[in-house]
C-alpha cells in the first residue's frame, strides 16, 4: 500500500487537509514531487484517475460583493520559515473532491482546489452526485486508489458517501480533519460507543436512516481504532481523545505562513451561520439579533455562510443595512488576507476556535454571541442547546462572550 488519499466535500475540509499536510511536511512544499519542486497535476501516476480539468462553476449572482481569492505560494511577511525534519519525504497525497451540488460550495471548492494545486497536491474532481448512476461510477473509479492507499483522510465522518466508501474499503491509517463543530460531536460519540448522528438531527430514525443503518454501523467500526488500524483526529477544536485515538492540534500554521497579516478596518464584521437553514434557530429571532449586533458593535459587513438562503440574506441586507458578502474562500483565509474589522462577531460555530488561531498576532478581537433557548425552533434537536452552549463555553480565552436576551419580538435585545 502506498500513498495517501483525502476525500473532501467542503471548502473547509480541503483547507484543513492542506493544514494537515503542512504539519506533516513543513517547508517541503506541500505534496511536491520529491526532487522536482514541480506541482503535481490531475494525472497522478498510479492514482488510477483519468485526466482532464473540470469546467469552472459559476455561482448565481446574489447582488452581494465577494472577496477576491488570494494568490498562494508566498509566505506572509514576517512569518517564520517552518523547519523540515532531516531526511523526510512526504508520501504522495491525492485529494478527491466529492463535489456537492450547491453552487456556493462548488465555487469555493474550485478556488480551494486551485490553491491545493499551487501547493503541489494532486487534486481530482469527482462529480459524485451528478444524477443517476453517479454513485456507481464514483465507486468504480475510486476502488483502485482506495485499495492502494496507506492512509485515508476524511473531513466528515457523518457523510453517508464517506461512510459507504469506508464500509467497502477499510484503510490501515485514518485521519479525520475538521469540517465544523461536528468534529466535537464525532469524538464524543466515538468515545461513548454511540451511533453517529449529527448534533442538530433528532434522535428518531426515519425510513432513510433505517435503510442505511447497517452502513452507518459498519462505518462506525471502521472509524474506530483497532488492531492493524490507527485513527487520528486533526483539529483546532477542544476534543477529548477517545481511547486509542491520536489527537493532533491544528494551529492554522499554513494559513498564517501563506497569507497576511491583514489590513484592519475601524469597524466590526459579523459572521453568519446556517442555524436557520438547519432548522435549529427561528428566522425572526435571528434577523433581530443580527440587527442589534450590528448597531451595538458598529458592524458594516455580514460574511454569509455558504449555506445561507438568498431570501434570508436579502432580508438581513434590507432590514439592517449590512453589506452582505459571499466569501469566495473559507473565512479563515478571507480574514487572514483582509481587510477585516478589528472585531469579528460570530454565533457559536467553528470560527470562534479557528479565527483566533488564523489571526494570531494581528490585533483582531473575536466575540461569540450565545444562542438563547427561546430562539430555538420546536423542531430543533433536544441536544441543540447543550451542544451550542458547549461550543461557546469552550472557545479560546481570547474570545469575548456576548449574551443576548430577547423578551418579546418587539423588545430591544440586551448584551452583557
Amino acid at each position: 500500500m502506498t500513498g495517501q488519499l483525502a476525500f473532501v466535500e467542503s471548502p473547509v475540509q480541503l483547507l484543513n487537509v492542506l493544514e494537515w499536510a503542512h504539519t506533516r511536511a513543513p517547508g517541503t512544499g506541500i505534496g511536491t514531487a520529491p526532487g522536482t519542486g514541480a506541482p503535481a497535476t490531475d494525472t497522478g501516476t498510479g492514482t488510477g484517475f483519468g485526466t482532464g480539468a473540470p469546467a469552472a462553476d459559476t455561482a448565481p449572482g446574489t447582488g452581494a460583493p465577494a472577496t477576491g481569492a488570494p494568490a498562494a505560494g508566498k509566505p506572509a511577511p514576517g512569518a517564520p520559515a517552518p523547519v523540515t525534519a532531516p531526511g523526510t519525504t512526504p508520501a504522495p497525497l491525492t485529494v478527491v473532491v466529492l463535489s456537492p451540488t450547491d453552487p456556493m460550495s462548488r465555487g469555493q471548492l474550485r478556488r480551494m482546489a486551485q490553491l491545493a494545486r499551487d501547493e503541489g497536491l494532486t487534486v481530482h474532481w469527482q462529480e459524485a452526485r451528478d444524477g443517476r448512476g453517479a454513485l456507481l461510477r464514483t465507486l468504480r473509479r475510486l476502488a483502485g486508489p482506495l485499495r492502494s492507499a496507506e492512509r485515508v483522510i476524511i473531513g466528515d465522518p457523518f457523510s453517508r458517501y464517506v461512510q459507504l466508501l469506508l464500509t467497502l474499503f477499510g484503510p490501515r491509517h485514518l485521519t479525520v480533519v475538521d469540517d465544523g463543530t461536528a468534529t466535537m460531536e464525532f469524538a464524543a460519540q466515538l468515545g461513548r460507543g454511540e451511533r453517529l448522528v449529527r448534533w442538530h438531527r433528532k434522535g428518531s430514525l426515519g425510513p432513510r436512516e433505517l435503510v442505511l443503518a447497517p452502513v452507518t454501523t459498519l462505518a462506525r467500526r471502521r472509524l474506530a481504532p483497532a488492531r492493524g488500524r490507527t485513527v487520528e483526529i486533526f483539529t483546532s477544536l477542544p476534543v477529548e481523545a477517545p481511547a486509542g485515538v491520536e489527537v493532533t492540534a491544528n494551529a492554522y500554521a499554513w494559513t498564517r505562513f501563506r497569507f497576511g497579516p491583514p489590513l484592519l478596518t475601524g469597524g466590526a464584521d459579523l459572521v453568519g451561520t446556517s442555524l436557520v437553514e438547519t432548522g435549529v434557530v427561528d428566522a425572526g429571532h435571528y434577523a433581530r439579533v443580527v440587527g442589534e449586533l450590528a448597531r451595538t458593535h458598529g458592524a458594516t459587513r455580514y460574511f454569509a455562510h455558504r449555506r445561507e438562503s438568498a431570501g434570508k440574506l436579502h432580508r438581513i441586507a434590507v432590514e439592517t443595512g449590512l453589506q452582505v458578502v459571499r466569501p469566495e474562500l473559507p473565512l479563515e483565509l478571507v480574514a487572514r488576507r483582509g481587510p477585516v474589522g478589528r472585531t469579528i462577531v460570530s454565533f457559536p460555530s467553528t470560527v470562534v476556535h479557528t479565527l483566533p488561531l488564523a489571526l494570531a498576532g494581528t490585533g483582531v478581537k473575536v466575540a461569540v454571541c450565545e444562542i438563547a433557548p427561546e430562539w430555538l425552533r420546536a423542531t430543533a434537536s433536544p441536544r441543540a442547546q447543550g451542544f451550542l452552549s458547549g461550543v461557546t463555553g469552550t472557545a479560546a480565552h481570547e474570545v469575548d462572550r456576548l449574551t443576548a436576551r430577547p423578551v418579546h419580538p418587539t423588545d430591544r435585545l440586551e448584551f452583557g
